[in-house]
């Protein structure tokens, strides 16, 4: 072996690659007239007369704790990922994905042959730009001549990489190896996940499979095991709302919602909850379909509609299982509301999500589904509505003046705009941050729920004083955080 093959070059400093620094534990910096060589005191002498003998340069040992080592080394390749399994081997070298896709076979051979080099460096390259631009999701989508690769980045679609159609059955095969599914099968839908590392950050993928008029439509979903440590302050929820919706999560029993479009946030809501919730002294227990994030200390399981695990079987299950908190991923018809209203009345808190535009609307949305209105008061404790929006980017946002005014924005106030940057990728914007409005069942609502009130007098009773959706928005605005484009785009304001 040279010192050229050890050593990996990049535009900072020379390293070695991941798997030798890990296994070796060393890391090192060249700054050509010697190398320094950072490791912890397991470091064998035979690694270190290896490196002497192979980079032919003066060594300079710095000593580290080996977690100072696990840090170090994770910042130093904090551009390459690492794999989970030998399926994923090389996710995160550094590969330009315009240039593979060019540089790819242009001869039809390459779905014959079995050399698949350049497809696996292309998939682990795509991997490993989502998760480094913290892409939600990958849409690998085929057509007549070509192939569409999308990232879904602050719930925005943007087309990456436009390949070769032809590659489309070698990429969508070697997807499916690496999540299990089964690579002969493209007549029907398939679901499957995987798991991959990113320096020390983990990430698991969720994979769906669609035929297609023109091959099969690939969407890969990526959860950051990161989100289930956010907590509720950290999504952007204020102090007011935070603290009223906490004392509802400390609730005995009852019945609280979080509602939203798909995408809204609402799952990492919930686990954000069940994190305040999981002290070690209650049997927490879900009911997901899927298992986005699994959750130390809380039981979790999965739907199964294929053999007949329903979330009603389920949660029928979960009461016989002791529990004093009961998550079920979403209420979608009558026999699981029926279920989650009887397990709140029999002393347990049940979370769970409904798919409305506000939260007024999850109660009119769960009496047209069957339940009367007397059980609706007696157990539904709030119901927390939420969007997501982008944050403006710091480095370029723009003051302007309104020329008009919005609701709680007057004529000529100072907010700010999106320009365009290198550092968020000419969009104006770099990550998202919520807006929640929380609809709280006080006396006054629960009789009107009662009288059979209609969603406009519930929605004027509970929000005389509190923020609705489009308010929570407006706050972020004069603050600088978003701007008041992506406010009116996900709160239906004209």
């Amino acid at each position: 072996m040279t010192s050229s093959e050890i050593l990996v070059k990049n535009e900072h400093k020379t390293l070695i690659p991941y798997r030798f620094a890990r296994e070796k534990r060393v890391i090192i910096e060249d700054d050509n007239n010697k190398i320094r060589v950072k490791t912890t005191s397991s470091i064998t002498m035979e690694t270190i007369s290896e490196l002497r003998s192979y980079l032919n340069k003066p060594l300079e040992i710095i000593w580290l704790k080996p977690n100072e080592f696990e840090k170090e080394l994770s910042d130093t390749y904090s551009n390459t990922s690492t794999p989970s399994s030998e399926l994923a081997e090389g996710i995160g070298d550094n590969y330009d994905l315009s240039a593979l896709a060019e540089n790819l076979p242009k001869t039809a051979d390459l779905l014959d042959s079995d050399n698949d080099g350049p497809v696996i460096k292309l998939i682990n390259a795509i991997l490993s730009e989502a998760i480094k631009s913290n892409t939600s999701d990958i849409h690998i989508e085929p057509y007549e001549d070509y192939l569409s690769v999308r990232f879904r980045i602050d719930g925005i679609l943007t087309e990456i990489l436009r390949p070769t159609g032809r590659i489309a059955p070698m990429l969508n095969a070697r997807v499916k190896v690496m999540s299990s599914l089964d690579i002969a099968e493209k007549r029907i839908p398939q679901d499957g996940r995987m798991s991959l590392k990113l320096g020390d950050k983990w990430v698991d993928i969720r994979v769906s499979t669609l035929p297609t008029s023109h091959g099969e439509k690939v969407v890969l979903r990526i959860l950051d095991k990161a989100e289930t440590q956010l907590g509720l302050e950290q999504l952007g929820m204020s102090s007011s709302t935070l603290k009223i919706f906490e004392a509802s999560l400390n609730s005995p029993n009852g019945i609280i919602l979080v509602t939203g479009p798909t995408g809204s946030g609402k799952t990492t809501t919930l686990y954000a909850g069940l994190n305040i919730l999981d002290d070690q002294t209650r049997n927490i227990l879900t009911v997901e379909d899927p298992i986005e994030y699994a959750i130390e200390g809380v039981t979790q399981t999965q739907v199964n509609t294929k053999v007949g695990m329903t979330f009603a079987r389920g949660l029928r299950a979960i009461l016989r299982q002791d529990p004093d908190i009961i998550m079920v991923g979403e209420i979608r018809d009558l026999e699981t509301a029926k279920i989650a209203i009887q397990a709140s009345l029999t002393g347990h808190l049940v979370l769970s999500t409904v798919h409305t535009n506000d939260s007024v609307a999850a109660i009119t949305r769960m009496v047209d589904m069957g339940i009367e209105s007397y059980l609706l008061a007696s157990t539904v404790k709030a119901v927390l509505a939420q969007r997501l929006v982008r944050r403006l980017c710091k480095s370029c946002k723009e003051k302007y003046s309104l020329d008009t005014s919005i609701s709680t924005l007057t004529k000529g106030t100072v907010i700010f705009k999106a320009k365009g940057c290198n550092g968020c990728n000419n969009t104006g914007y770099r990550g998202r941050v919520g807006l929640f409005e929380l609809f709280l069942l006080d006396d006054g609502i629960k009789e009107a729920i009662n009288s059979g009130a209609t969603e406009l007098e519930l929605s004027k009773l509970a929000f005389s004083d509190n923020q609705k959706l489009s308010d929570s928005g407006y706050e972020l605005v004069q603050k600088g955080i978003t701007s008041l484009d992506e406010v009116l785009r996900v709160t239906s304001e004209n």
